[in-house]
Parts: structure tokens; C-alpha cells; sequence
């Protein structure tokens, strides 16, 4: 991966390091496991993690974009103790990724905060490639 590692030490004009940008057209996909790719699996029912079937459009449509050279972690509410079944899981069905965050939290209502360019997509029942829209959204005010 050595484009990767050449945005991932991004330098600024003084030498310093700076935070990572993307290459145009990449994009880091932080995707959600339960209720998204597959059915809604509680933390407290382990046991269905590892039985649980992925959702087909999902698995398709992620795999498609690891293909293309996208980002693809997966960001989900199971804990470390949940690491090992979900791991399995994944490669059990084929999922392609290149990272997975545990212990994301729970309760939805979201609200990411960054310096960094965020776009959230709601998952709403079907899996598929993402359309543009126009849509009013939170930010902060400009102070300038």
C-alpha cells in the first residue's frame, strides 16, 4: 500500500507532520455492523453474531468500493469481548476491509464533530450506491 502510506505522512510546508488527506476521489467508508449489513444483533445475544446472514446488497455493494480503492472500516457497538465472533463473521462471508473499530456507542442520535470533511448516510433498509442530495445540516456558526 504505498499510496496509502504516502497520505498517511503528509507533510506540511515547515516539515511538521499533518493529519492524513485522501487522495481525490477515495473516500473512508466507517461502516455499522448490526441493523446495517446484517439483521440487528443486541450485544446482549452474542450467540447470533456468529449465525447472524449478511445482507446481500451490503456485502456486494462494500466489496465493490474496497475494489475501487476505497476505505473500508467497520465501526460497531460490539465490544472487545465481541472482536474474535465478528472477525470470523466477516471473513466467513467475504467481506473485504481494511480495519474494524469496536465499542462505537450505543444509542444512535450521532453527531460527529471533526476538522476533517464527515458525510453520515442513514441506513435506511437497502444497500446501494450513494446518490447526491441536497439536504439542510447542523454546523457551526462562522465566526469570520
Amino acid at each position: 500500500m504505498k499510496e496509502e502510506n504516502e497520505y498517511i505522512e503528509a507533510k506540511a510546508e515547515d516539515g511538521s507532520l499533518i493529519s492524513p488527506v485522501l487522495p481525490e476521489g477515495i473516500k473512508n467508508y466507517l461502516i455499522d455492523i448490526d441493523g446495517t449489513i446484517t439483521e440487528d444483533v443486541p450485544n446482549e445475544e452474542p450467540e447470533r453474531m456468529g449465525t447472524c446472514e449478511p445482507f446481500p446488497d451490503a456485502l456486494q455493494t462494500l466489496n465493490e468500493w474496497f475494489d475501487e480503492g476505497h476505505v473500508i472500516c467497520f465501526f460497531t457497538s460490539r465490544t472487545e469481548e465481541h472482536r474474535d465472533v465478528t472477525e470470523k463473521w466477516l471473513k466467513k462471508h467475504g467481506f473485504k476491509y481494511h480495519s474494524l473499530l469496536m465499542g462505537k456507542p450505543r444509542g444512535g442520535n450521532y453527531h460527529w464533530i471533526d476538522n476533517h470533511m464527515v458525510r453520515a448516510t442513514r441506513y435506511t433498509g437497502e444497500f446501494t450506491h450513494l446518490v447526491e442530495k441536497e439536504v439542510t445540516i447542523e454546523v457551526f456558526k462562522n465566526h469570520k
